[in-house]
């Protein structure tokens, strides 16, 4: 997979230790070992049918590493677990890379902090992009890009982990209903307070000279369903037309089939020509989550209740990546899921009971549904369930 994406004809490869990792010690220094291998272009897999070979032109790697809300329990310092966020920079600078996207940032004071980590690491060559993935951090995104102007920064626009944000801060507002999200799959980039916060972010960055990169296209292709195929095709080229109009400069895809699409919809080099002055976006636009259209239903129960399970068994077994219904899904998704359930089980759309059923249909592990009906249905909605989760894997 590492290799086929470095051989896409993509401009870029992201390497992620966070939320499409399993983070067991195994995941982690094997990770590391592959992104060593490929700066030193000696990466290299073989099967029993064929060899693996990165080609003389390939993707620039990005190294995502895990957020400041993680620890790496395998390496300690004066008996405190490390940060996984400079365990997984440090190694990867000593190592050569040099170009890194930063997760889970809420405030210009954690970007000051990534800025004192490069400066410490003596790296006036590295180069950033933020991932604007918290409501927090879209109240200062200009803040982000001056504390990081000296490594080039970028901001990238989240969905998933964006909405999950929006849920977890106002989690007090679940309780009387009026700003409970409807089906996620309804929470679209183009409801007002997502078409708010990218229109801003595009706005922000251009008006800096900082690139502005879209959200991610999930969509796995089937090998055997055509229809499939062409009917997420559609979808897809729609949602980066769409991104490329609102200005951003770039995009990403999960899967190397899609790069093709992508590359027509962004045919230009970057679009900092397009300033978006006609944005102005207030802090009511932000925060207009009541006025996201969409409906709660069954199916919607159904498919957080369904999706998170099967990918918390797949991330407890290792696998922080995982093909679900012909999409790519990652930490963020059972994040999103878990706290929709707990939102709508705390507005009193459903009953734990109803939950705990559809739990009971889920093929999966019962680890996997004990650990996320404990989140879905607790008293207080956790942060993240990858730090209360983190000791049940190696």
């Amino acid at each position: 997979m590492m290799i086929n994406a470095f051989n896409s004809g993509a401009r870029c490869f992201m390497a992620d230790f966070e939320d499409a990792n399993s983070p067991t010690w195994e995941n982690v220094v094997r990770g590391h070992e592959n992104v060593r291998d490929a700066i030193r272009g000696e990466l290299s897999f073989e099967t029993p049918d064929k060899s693996y070979r990165l080609n003389d032109e390939i993707a620039t790697m990005l190294i995502r590493p895990r957020g400041w809300h993680l620890v790496e329990r395998h390496v300690d310092i004066d008996g405190d677990p490390v940060s996984a966020s400079l365990y997984d920079f440090g190694l990867a600078y000593a190592n050569g890379a040099r170009y890194f996207y930063l997760p889970k940032i809420e405030s210009h004071l954690e970007a000051r902090l990534w800025a004192e980590a490069f400066r410490i690491a003596g790296g006036d060559d590295i180069r950033c992009t933020v991932l604007i993935e918290t409501i927090l951090a879209a109240f200062e995104m200009e803040q982000i890009l001056w504390e990081l102007r000296d490594y080039g920064c970028a901001l990238n626009a989240g969905r998933w982990d964006y909405i999950f944000s929006v849920i977890k801060k106002f989690r007090a507002r679940a309780e009387d209903g009026s700003w409970v999200l409807p089906d996620r799959v309804q929470v679209t980039m183009t409801v007002p307070f997502m078409r708010a916060y990218t229109d801003l972010l595009v706005a922000t960055c251009h008006a800096h000279g900082a690139h502005a990169i879209g959200g991610m296209a999930a969509f796995i292709p089937s090998r055997t369903d055509a229809e499939v195929n062409r009917v997420a095709l559609a979808k897809v080229r729609e949602d980066k037309e769409r991104e490329a109009g609102q200005g951003f400069d770039g995009t990403w895809v999960a899967h190397p089939d899609l790069v093709p699409v992508a590359t027509d919809c962004f045919a230009r080099a970057n679009q900092l020509d397009v300033l978006r002055e006609d944005v102005h976006v207030t802090e009511a636009d932000l925060l207009s989550i009541p006025e996201t259209p969409g409906e709660i239903t069954e199916q919607g129960l159904r498919t957080n209740v369904s999706v998170g399970i099967r990918y918390l068994d797949a991330w407890l077994h290792g696998v922080g990546a995982a093909a679900i219904d012909n999409l790519m899904e990652d930490a963020a998704t059972a994040e999103i899921s878990r706290s929709q359930v707990w939102q709508w089980v705390r507005s009193g759309r459903f009953t734990p009971e109803e939950v705990r059923a559809e739990a009971g249909r889920v093929e999966a592990g019962d680890e996997a549904k004990e650990l996320f009906l404990g989140l879905a249905l607790a008293d207080e909605l956790e942060d993240f369930l990858t730090v209360s989760a983190y000791d049940q894997l190696d």
